[in-house]
């Protein structure tokens, strides 16, 4: 025999009693276990959004087949359909799929115990590919997102679908709007911390992402059309919501579901909605957040209370670049200098 047969591997599968299978088992929870505790926070928050969307994957091929699958049934036809749909439904950026492929594997596999076939995650890559050979498609995501003014509220709100999903959608960005609110924390906003009072409303953002919570007041608007008090309570009545999420899903033929809306899906319904309206910009989730901070500080308010709103320090960067483009214009260098 060569050195070189002597080097090969033995193809048969090691057998080992009962006591070496006990004792390897235990070696793999607790490497997973230890992979875990390391795992950056941020990348655990991702993993948590790509299995949501995953989630919601199902729920919409559920819609349409009459049948629901079981969330590990990780295939090749499954994986491959989660890309397609982020792809055209979600109009998502492919890196993003990427991760996002990256992100169901994980979880199938630390959460759920499932291993998903290696041929799912190379057909699901292989769908991706000529995708990211798209400029349009990988250009996806990029660029500062438009801060929303007052008009293209109204015009989004002369656009809105009819129905309860209309009235959730109408209430779900002009809150966005009045809070100042990130995404993520319109998604963890509960009917139970949105109070009514005789001025407006108090509203509890929650904690997320490690950001601190605040408690905002919105008060009514002088637009009835664009008014987040009148929204809210009409949504809330016609959904019949006191407690839990305040925005819920609701699936094509109009159906209230149980479930809290992701952050992805508030960007989508605000994106959405803003295209229905025929906006010539492109809105995002953070489009209503930067909004508010200029709108308000057009209007003469004080950067404190501003800032008491959207939650912003001090010192943020964002937060003085929104003011500055406020007031750009107001006393411009250029004005009345005898030009």
């Amino acid at each position: 025999m060569t050195d070189l047969a002597a080097r090969q591997p033995d193809a048969t599968p090691a057998v080992y009693d009962a006591a070496t299978l006990a004792v390897l088992h235990a070696m793999e929870q607790a490497a997973e276990q230890h992979l875990d505790a390391i795992r950056p926070e941020n990348t655990k928050r991702g993993y948590a959004n790509d299995w949501a969307l995953w989630e919601e994957f199902h729920d919409w091929l559920a819609e349409r087949t009459g049948q629901a699958l079981p969330l590990t049934a990780i295939t090749k036809g499954t994986l491959v359909g989660f890309v397609v749909w982020l792809d055209t439904i979600k109009l998502a950026a492919p890196n993003s799929i990427d991760r996002r492929i990256t992100g169901v594997t994980v979880t199938a596999r630390n959460e759920h115990g499932v291993e998903v076939p290696k041929a799912a995650t190379v057909a699901a890559r292989q769908a991706l590919k000529p995708l990211k050979n798209d400029p349009e498609r990988q250009a996806r995501g990029r660029g500062k997102a438009a801060a929303v003014t007052p008009e293209q509220l109204r015009q989004m709100n002369a656009a809105v679908a009819d129905g309860l999903t209309g009235l959730r959608d109408r209430a779900l960005w002009l809150m966005a709007f009045a809070v100042a609110g990130r995404s993520a924390e319109v998604a963890a906003l509960r009917a139970d911390g949105i109070v009514h009072v005789s001025q407006g409303l108090e509203v509890h953002v929650p904690a997320v992402k490690g950001r601190p919570p605040r408690d905002v007041v919105v008060g009514y608007g002088r637009n009835p059309d664009t008014c987040p008090v009148r929204a809210w309570l009409t949504w809330r009545a016609a959904a019949g919501i006191t407690a839990g999420p305040a925005f819920l899903s609701i699936d094509v033929w109009g159906t209230l579901g149980n479930r809290h809306l992701s952050p992805e899906a508030v960007r989508e319904i605000i994106a959405r909605n803003a295209e229905r309206a025929g906006l010539s910009v492109r809105l995002t989730g953070h489009s209503m957040r930067s909004g508010f901070i200029t709108t308000s500080r057009r209007a003469g308010k004080r950067e404190e209370k501003i800032r008491e709103q959207s939650g912003h320090a001090a010192n943020s960067p964002a937060f003085w670049g929104y003011i500055r483009e406020a007031d750009k214009w107001t006393d411009a260098a250029s004005e009345d200098i005898g030009l």
